[in-house]
């Protein structure tokens, strides 16, 4: 079996391990996946770890189960979110020392883990260092320095930190589950990978991955991620309101909101109604589906206005062209697009997770907008090992020039002393 990458997507309400292959084609095709409910978790956070842990053993053993053949699962890509997700601005700067060399991936490496020596609040640790511009002696705007020449090589960062204990707590029950975390990934990051094009980042796009416990948000411009955020509410806090305004029971709250929850109110009949099974011998229980859809569009109104502040803060809102694209459980509300639209008046549409899987994958529903985090675990994880080996490839490149440039010099000395001893001999 060729290299596989497996995502491990530690979720509110479900944890998703998904196995992941490339194919000759440069596609993702995804060999198996497991699934158990995750009962462990908060908002995101690690709240039990012997709950999370057992949850996790459940979702690897269900993804080696259905692999045709002998598969043991050891490495995973795991996802971290919450609401302890913090972003920030940096510019980095690097000297060169020789002019002659060419910019490689190892200077641009040295410069990234520079970042990570920044000295962070008491109990924050840096999740992830992103460049979003590269300047070479004065030159700005630069994309990809690699190749150019240039004394000073700098930076601007998109720095994303996060709770030391959140993120020790994803990889202890991991490491307890028999497990190695080998990259811990920003949810959203992960998210945008799966179900964003490349026009779409170029021109301007808000993801918003509505999960259970959290909404993540990422705004990509000109190809460059400009902004990150995590707002704490999800389809959880749905329930408990369907929960508290019906008073009914969460399992039942929940039923109702997947079979018949709407984000639009108007959209929904007014003598629609569902009847609920009563509580032991009670008399069955009656709900309006217009009701229901009402209870939903206000908190999903208010999640989306969080979501509009972010946009508004990020500076870019009039440079989006791309609109929103809405992803995660949450967004398989009906009408949930035409809210958004209602709200912020930019354009939106539902992000499924195939805009890279190759058409072989096999594995029943998939590219259900639940699994974009997980999909995206998996294809960062290939992502990284190409970025890794190109370095290692960089790197050596980078030594064989600094050989040959001391050996062409020290050809250049030979051949002066040899003209010098030359004119010496003559003179005597």
């Amino acid at each position: 079996m060729s290299e596989i990458v497996v995502g491990l997507d530690i979720g509110t309400t479900k944890i998703a391990c998904i196995v992941g292959r490339k194919t000759e084609h440069g596609k993702i095709e995804i060999l198996s996946m497991g699934k158990s409910e995750s009962v462990g978790v908060t908002r995101g956070v690690v709240s039990n770890i012997e709950k999370t842990v057992q949850s996790i053993k459940k979702a690897i053993e269900e993804a080696e189960e259905r692999v045709e053949g002998e598969l043991s699962i050891r490495v995973v890509n795991v996802g971290i979110a919450g609401q302890h997700i913090n972003s920030l601005q940096h510019r980095g700067m690097l000297m060169r020392d020789d002019l002659d060399v060419e910019i490689s991936q190892l200077d641009i490496d040295n410069l990234i883990e520079d970042m990570y020596k920044l000295v962070m609040r008491p109990g924050e640790e840096i999740i992830h260092v992103l460049p979003q511009e590269y300047i070479v002696d004065a030159e700005q705007g630069i994309k990809d320095p690699i190749g150019m020449s240039g004394i000073r090589l700098e930076a601007n960062f998109h720095i994303i930190t996060g709770q030391i204990a959140a993120a020790k707590n994803i990889k202890k029950c991991v490491d307890k589950a028999g497990l190695e975390v080998d990259e811990m990934i920003l949810e959203p990051l992960a998210s945008s990978e799966s179900v964003l094009s490349e026009e779409e980042k170029e021109a301007g796009v808000v993801l918003v991955d509505i999960g259970g416990g959290t909404t993540d948000v990422a705004i990509f411009q000109d190809g460059i991620i400009r902004h990150t955020a995590v707002i704490p509410f999800g389809g959880n806090i749905i329930s408990e309101d369907i929960k508290e305004g019906c008073t009914i029971m969460k399992r039942q709250a929940e039923l109702l909101k997947v079979k018949f929850g709407s984000a639009l109110a108007s959209e929904c009949q007014e003598n629609e109604i569902v009847c609920i099974p009563g509580l032991r011998g009670r008399e069955p229980k009656e709900i309006s589906v217009r009701n229901l859809a009402s209870i939903i569009q206000a908190r999903m109104e208010e999640i989306i206005e969080h979501v509009y502040y972010e946009i508004k803060n990020s500076g870019f809102e009039k440079k989006l062209i791309g609109g929103i694209v809405v992803t995660g459980g949450g967004s398989q509300l009906k009408h949930i697009t035409q809210l958004f639209e209602y709200v912020t008046g930019m354009d939106s549409r539902i992000g499924y997770p195939n805009e890279h899987l190759a058409s072989t994958t096999m594995v029943e529903n998939i590219t259900s907008p639940m699994y974009s985090t997980g999909i995206g675990l998996v294809i960062k994880g290939f992502q990284d090992a190409y970025r890794n080996s190109e370095a290692n490839t960089s790197s050596s490149n980078a030594t064989a020039a600094k050989n040959h440039s001391t050996k062409t010099k020290g050809s250049f000395f030979e051949k002066i002393l040899t003209r010098s001893r030359t004119w010496f001999e003559e003179e005597d």
